[in-house]
Order: structure tokens, then C-alpha cells, then sequence
């Protein structure tokens, strides 16, 4: 859901970061945009932008805003800015208005294509969308980045529920290098 209620104005490609709203614990956080997946999502957004400026010139391109912020900024549900990164393909209708706008993703569109993505790879182990955000965390650790960091970045309110991903390192002594053997 964090990635899926992403708008165009929480990604900041200069900075390679992007902010998610209301996620884990409801708090707001910063965490990386990968540099290698720029171009795919600026050419996403090129699509996206499309898509939008289509709706606006048919009467719609509206979003639902967030909180009370549609009362404060009352033509910001058609912005640029607010539209959402993963639009869906159809319309939605308000059956009293009849006014019309974009919902983002549906999580069981993301959630079917992430298990026919494991099929078609031959991967037989359990997994799901959040196996991301474990992989994430242990890809981090892996590379020896400090657990304060990757708290932050996984909006966790506690260390100690970060810790519980260095588990999954279990290397042993092995898998320390001493310092005599650093380079």
C-alpha cells in the first residue's frame, strides 16, 4: 500500500528519495528511489501524465485528497503533483455527483502479478509484496549498512523491531571479517 498510494509529488528523482504518507506505525518517512529505476519511472510517469491530461480535457483528472487538504487547496485534485504514480485503468464514479476521478492500484493487482512473477521464475518459496520489504532490510544489513539507518528508512518506531531482520544473517563466525583481514 505504501508504494500504491504513492502521488507524482513524493518522488523526488534528483535526490533519488521518495516520501511515503501515512505508512507503517501511520508515520511519514523518507526512503530511497534506486538510481537504476529512474528511467523506467520517468518514462512511467511520462505514460501517467498522459493518461491525466487525457482525463483533464475530457471534464475529469480528479483524485480524491487526503485528510481536509480538498477544502484547503480545493483545485489540487487535479494537479499534476497529486495524481497517483500507479493509476488505475478505469475511472471511478461518485454515484451521487456523478463527478469522476482515478483511484490508484487495487494491492490484489500488485499482489496477483508478484505470484505470477514467482511462477513464471520457478520460485517455490512463500513470498508475497512485503517479502520485499524483509529482502530490503537484510540486503542492507548484508552490505553493512547501520541498523539506526535502516530503521529510519523502514519507519520503524523501535530498534529493536529493525534487530529482529538480523536474524536472517545468521552467518556465524564466518561471516565476520576480522579486523586483521580488512583491506
Amino acid at each position: 500500500m505504501e508504494a500504491l498510494r504513492l502521488r507524482v509529488k513524493d518522488l523526488d528523482t534528483q535526490r533519488r528519495e521518495l516520501s511515503v504518507r501515512d505508512g507503517k506505525g501511520g508515520k511519514d518517512r523518507l526512503t530511497l528511489l534506486p538510481k537504476s529505476q529512474i528511467p523506467d519511472l520517468e518514462r512511467h510517469l511520462t505514460d501517467v501524465r498522459q493518461l491525466h491530461q487525457r482525463d483533464l480535457e475530457a471534464g475529469w483528472g480528479r483524485v480524491l485528497m487526503p485528510y481536509a487538504l480538498g477544502r484547503k487547496y480545493p483545485n489540487a485534485e487535479r494537479e499534476w503533483g497529486w495524481q497517483w504514480v500507479f493509476p488505475q485503468q478505469k475511472r471511478w464514479t461518485d454515484k451521487s455527483s456523478g463527478e469522476q476521478g482515478r483511484h490508484h492500484l487495487d494491492p490484489s493487482v500488485v499482489q496477483k502479478a508478484v505470484k505470477r512473477a514467482m511462477a513464471s521464475a520457478g520460485i517455490t518459496k512463500a513470498a508475497s509484496c512485503h517479502t520485499f520489504r524483509h529482502s530490503f532490510a537484510t540486503h542492507l544489513l548484508e552490505q553493512g549498512q547501520d541498523i539506526r539507518t535502516i530503521q529510519e528508512l523502514l519507519g520503524h518506531k523501535d530498534v529493536s523491531t529493525t534487530m529482529i531482520y538480523t536474524h536472517v544473517l545468521n552467518s556465524g563466525p564466518l561471516g565476520v571479517r576480522s579486523p586483521a583481514d580488512l583491506d
